[in-house]
């Protein structure tokens, strides 16, 4: 079906960047995962090109647009070349970190940090999970008490995304320990690289998503400037709250977009495949499971489409953000499974994409908040 949710403008966008992942990611890509981690250069060439901060006002070095197509469109292109690892932390700088600076730091904070995060000299990450604390975000210990000028932080995050690249970190810290009052209790600190006491371990070895750094980080005793709380101290787990439909909504639009990508490299697989002296493509089987595949995928390209138009004007509740987050990540592990299986054996060779499409997709049921949250957060709204 034609999709009339993009303007002339969005598709540009979507074919710069595709050409931009091309020619400076793709060459590279497979070192890259080999390596774990994706060169900070990758992140100033991308903002060289205009595809950082495209939502950053003008003024800051920015895009100066707040349309969240244009990032739907770059998260689009990620799953069609294939750079899934590299593109996420691209996509966590733009989609997931971005909002808070822009909804909650000062005039000062702006002016310090905007540029640096639209032009790729500042990486972002954002720390809210804990080696004791996933999905329950009143769950964190790590402390942040107030000392004259400075809070002093203590405690540890894990499961980072950007963690070793990152220059600023907001993380989420209890700056009330009060357990009567636990979401009043959580902060936002914008912790920065250099700062004493903030340490990194290990680039954590993981299942996907090679290329992309997610690390542990810990704290003993750092100062951190009262200049770098973002928003209203207190407030932290409001801001999280508020800013998580978005979050939700950039996962499901990634899952979505690697399902189509696996429909399209798997048609062209089984024409060119043969076994019994014919097509794979030829087979009942293959059509039925592509022709379901590729319905499912129509269908729910409508309503993330719809979800992102409701993100831009405003109106988007966590209930249908929770939706589109729970139904493209589980169609996605289902899709490319099913693409995998139509590969046969090489579909479990890593030199094919499927292998570590299948790799890269199992962890999107769980980051952003697992598909059993997702269904806590659906069942609330319906009054349950």
């Amino acid at each position: 079906m034609d999709r009339k949710h993009y303007a002339d403008e969005h598709r540009a966008f979507a074919d710069a960047f595709r050409s931009f992942a091309e020619k400076v990611v793709a060459p590279h890509y497979l070192d890259w995962e080999r390596a774990g981690l994706s060169p900070r250069e990758v992140f100033q060439e991308a903002g060289k090109n205009g595809f950082l901060g495209m939502a950053v006002p003008e003024q800051y070095g920015g895009g100066g647009v707040d349309d969240f197509r244009f990032n739907q469109a770059m998260d689009e292109q990620i799953a069609v070349t294939g750079i899934t690892g590299t593109g996420l932390g691209l996509s966590l700088h733009n989609d997931i970190c971005l909002p808070y600076f822009l909804a909650y730091a000062t005039d000062e904070q702006k002016q310090r940090w905007l540029p640096g995060i639209a032009s790729g000299e500042l990486i972002t990450a954002i720390a809210m999970t804990e080696p004791g604390a996933g999905s329950d975000l009143n769950g964190i210990r790590t402390s942040a008490k107030r000392d004259g000028d400075d809070y002093v932080v203590n405690g540890a995050k894990t499961f980072i995304t950007n963690g070793i690249n990152a220059d600023l970190v907001i993380t989420a810290v209890k700056t009330n320990s009060d357990p009567a009052d636990r979401r009043r209790g959580t902060s936002l600190l914008v912790l920065e690289r250099g700062m004493p006491g903030f340490e990194r371990g290990r680039n954590l070895d993981k299942l996907g998503l090679h290329s992309q750094d997610t690390a542990e980080l810990s704290f003993t005793d750092v100062r951190v400037p009262v200049e770098n709380l973002l928003g209203e101290e207190g407030d932290g787990f409001r801001y999280l709250t508020e800013k998580l439909p978005q979050e939700r909504t950039s996962i499901a639009i990634s899952a979505l977009a690697e399902s189509a990508a696996a429909l399209q490299e798997t048609i062209q697989y089984v024409q060119d495949r043969k076994a019994f002296g014919a097509a794979v493509g030829t087979f009942q089987n293959t059509k039925f499971v592509l022709a379901e595949i590729a319905t499912e995928v129509d269908v729910a390209q409508a309503y993330v489409d719809r979800c992102v138009d409701r993100l831009n004007a405003g109106e988007l509740t966590p209930a249908d953000a929770s939706k589109a987050k729970l139904f493209c990540t589980e169609l996605q592990g289902r899709v490319i499974d099913r693409c995998l299986q139509l590969h046969g054996g090489y579909g479990y060779m890593t030199e094919y994409p499927i292998s570590r499409r299948y790799a890269d997709a199992r962890i999107t049921r769980i980051y952003g908040g697992t598909s059993e949250i997702m269904k806590s957060v659906v069942s609330k709204s319906l009054g349950l």
